[in-house]
């Protein structure tokens, strides 16, 4: 029987930040579940870089339906965590049931990748204190306040988290990733 990876995510996150780990991961053999507040389907972004423009642009991406609920997960059935970027994260951290599984997977020391916006959500856990990571590089702040060391570059990996700016950097992201899962007993 594959192991199960959970991948957290709402609306507004980031498509590629949800499709490439969610892809990657069953290549390699796993399966994979989508988490959302509630099932249903969700409706993703697609963030782009654009000349003249101060930050990224927003469109509409793809869709996809949730497979279960956050209410709905067993934290113990899985054995690593993605949280994806996005706008997902800034109402999501909000989001009591999200903030236990979260919990969980740090309490029992297990891997969780994070991207973009996604380490707002392990900020609000309290979970990065102390702990060296990368995010949107918008968000150094951010992760400071949470009591963070901030390294902008592709890919940062503490113990068994590993985080990235943004899907430009996803190949170093989930190469990072997928060898601490391979290294985790």
């Amino acid at each position: 029987m594959p192991q199960k990876i959970l991948i957290v995510t709402g609306d507004a996150a980031e498509s590629l930040e949800v499709f490439y780990p969610y892809q990657r991961l069953l290549e390699e053999g796993y399966e994979v579940d989508i988490a959302a507040p509630e099932r249903k389907t969700l409706r993703f972004v697609v963030h782009d870089f654009e000349p003249g423009f101060d930050t990224y642009t927003e469109k509409p991406g793809y869709t996809w339906p949730a497979d279960l609920s956050f209410s709905e997960v067993d934290p113990g059935a899985y054995v690593a965590l993605v949280i994806p970027g996005g706008r997902a994260p800034e109402y999501l951290r909000n989001n009591a049931e999200l903030r236990k599984i979260v919990g969980a997977f740090f309490s029992a020391d297990r891997p969780v990748a994070q991207i973009c916006h996604g380490p707002l959500i392990t900020a609000a856990t309290g979970h990065l204190s102390g702990r060296a990571v990368t995010a949107y590089p918008a968000l150094e702040p951010d992760m400071q306040s949470a009591g963070a060391t901030f390294q902008d570059t592709e890919a940062v990996t503490d113990g068994p988290l590993v985080s990235s700016r943004a899907w430009p950097d996803h190949a170093a992201w989930m190469r990072e990733f997928l060898r601490v899962l391979k290294s985790t007993p």
